[in-house]
């Protein structure tokens, strides 16, 4: 009994003689199409049908290189945010130093202005770091007694009077600024001269002039100077500028409010006055006049005849005439023919001072 294989491992011709045929066709083919171009519109329109399959095929491969691509320019992004943000924080630095070198040298050409109209010899110095308390109004310079700083000495800026040395020791001193509450300044108003006394506020920043009469000629925007009346600071230095004036006409004294122009905080250079303005002496003061122990009352003469002294009948009799009394009295027994009308208290009047 012959044995026939299934129709599904029939393989037909051999395959040699498939490939050789479909080789054959093959070459035809482009024998034709370059000779004739008669496949051109078959080519487009296989090429056309089997584009979405080209396409669905290559999605693996674009998708793997687009994955790689996105992490690679994630990771560059990453680093080049990270240099740009280095680079800008640099340039932020650079930036910030040098507009803070420019803020020193003009204060420093300002310092150096007011140096030159300055009538005393003055030192520059250096703000080191503000004082420990809190609660008051200091600062701590990189000038000390080495450098001939004494106490009392005034501290100023471009604009104005900062404050006063308090405190001094061999290479720092911590001066008092105008507006602690302890520190006062003989002040007076450039617009007219009238003189009062600026006193500090404290954390407020501020200045007071304290006891100013209601009626005062004090206005909004007046510039106050140093009147030089303490012999500390100079006269003519500015000190403050009004900038509240409130008149009560129930109160006995208004109210002044003044801002300072000195910048107190926002400069590190200052300018200390290494000598005290030069003073006329007081002249010196009257003795006191002495009173005198005698007394400036009119006499009081005695009263010849009549009746005593008010003052002297009414006033106790005095210690002297009591032991006295014995001896009278023995004078009476002994003279028996003496009248009556002796009266006792003539002794006490026989003395015409003991009646004042």
């Amino acid at each position: 009994m012959e044995y026939s294989p299934p129709p599904l491992f029939k393989q037909g011709a051999p395959a040699r003689v498939k490939v050789t045929v479909f080789a054959l066709i093959s070459i035809a083919l482009l024998v034709l199409d370059s000779h004739l171009h008669a496949l051109a519109m078959v080519r487009q329109v296989t090429g056309t049908v089997l584009y979405p399959l080209q396409m669905a095929a290559l999605m693996p491969r674009d998708a793997l290189s687009s994955m790689g691509d996105y992490f690679s320019s994630l990771s560059a992004l990453q680093k080049e945010v990270h240099d740009l943000k280095s680079q800008q924080v640099l340039a932020a630095q650079n930036m910030q130093q040098a507009q803070l070198e420019m803020s020193e040298n003009v204060q420093l050409r300002k310092l150096m202005g007011a140096r030159e109209h300055l009538p005393v010899k003055s030192m520059m110095s250096e703000i080191l770091y503000d004082a420990r308390d809190s609660s008051s109004r200091k600062i701590v310079l990189d000038r000390g007694v080495r450098e001939g700083v004494t106490l009392g000495l005034p501290v100023i800026d471009g604009a104005g009077v900062v404050g006063q040395v308090t405190r001094v020791f061999p290479f720092t001193s911590e001066v008092t600024l105008l507006t602690d509450r302890e520190q006062a300044i003989p002040v007076q108003v450039l617009r007219n001269g009238l003189r009062s006394v600026a006193y500090g506020r404290g954390q407020s920043g501020l200045l007071d002039l304290r006891f100013v009469a209601p009626n005062a000629d004090i206005q909004v925007g007046d510039v106050l100077i140093t009147s030089g009346m303490d012999g500390v600071y100079p006269a003519g230095l500015a000190v403050a500028k009004v900038v509240q004036v409130e008149n009560s006409a129930a109160g006995a004294f208004g109210r002044v409010v003044c801002q300072p122009l000195a910048g107190i905080d926002r400069h590190r250079q200052l300018l200390i006055l290494m000598a005290l303005p030069e003073l006329a002496p007081r002249p010196p003061e009257e003795p006191p006049k002495v009173v005198g122990k005698k007394s400036n009352l009119p006499k009081m003469a005695p009263i010849k005849g009549g009746a005593p002294p008010i003052a002297a009948a009414t006033a106790p009799a005095p210690a002297a005439a009591k032991p006295a009394m014995p001896a009278a009295a023995k004078l009476a027994a002994a003279k028996p023919a003496t009248p009556p009308a002796v009266k006792p208290a003539a002794p006490a009047t026989a003395t015409p001072g003991e009646g004042r």
